[in-house]
């Protein structure tokens, strides 16, 4: 792959810091309370699903515009979840909500997200790691 953009951001742990090389992103992190944290500070889990949303949208967008599909209103809503895995680790799961308008519903809302799915480098990146759900809405 020739990168076009390289995104660079160093983290100190999941109650620390995040921080871009660009100082367009400075936050604290901090447990969820339902990990036993203080709920002070973002946690990895909203960054990866700010971060998948946005470029599933705009992936949308994409596909939409070749086919000349209408998306302008169009909102994309990731929740990541993260639990036990088998291996007694943590592992990841995506439900993608798409609020889709009503020309969308049904078979032709259903075809643009699973060619959104394909061509998502976020679903790319996923695909066969994490199980990710479509839903219109």
């Amino acid at each position: 792959m020739d990168a076009l953009y390289t995104a660079v951001a160093t983290a100190n742990g999941r109650e620390g810091r995040a921080v871009s090389s660009d100082g367009q992103i400075d936050l604290p992190l901090g447990f969820p309370t339902a990990l036993g944290g203080n709920g002070k500070g973002t946690n990895p889990e909203q960054l990866f699903a700010a971060g998948y949303a946005a470029c599933f949208a705009s992936a949308m967008g994409n596909i939409a515009r070749q086919e000349k599909i209408d998306v302008s209103d169009v909102s994309v809503t990731a929740e990541v979840s993260i639990g036990k895995d088998t291996d007694g680790g943590f592992g990841l799961s995506v439900i993608m909500r798409a609020e889709l308008p009503d020309h969308l519903q049904g078979p032709a809302g259903e075809d643009l997200l699973k060619k959104t799915h394909a061509y998502c480098p976020y679903s790319k990146a996923t695909r066969g790691n994490i199980p990710v759900e479509l839903v219109i809405e």
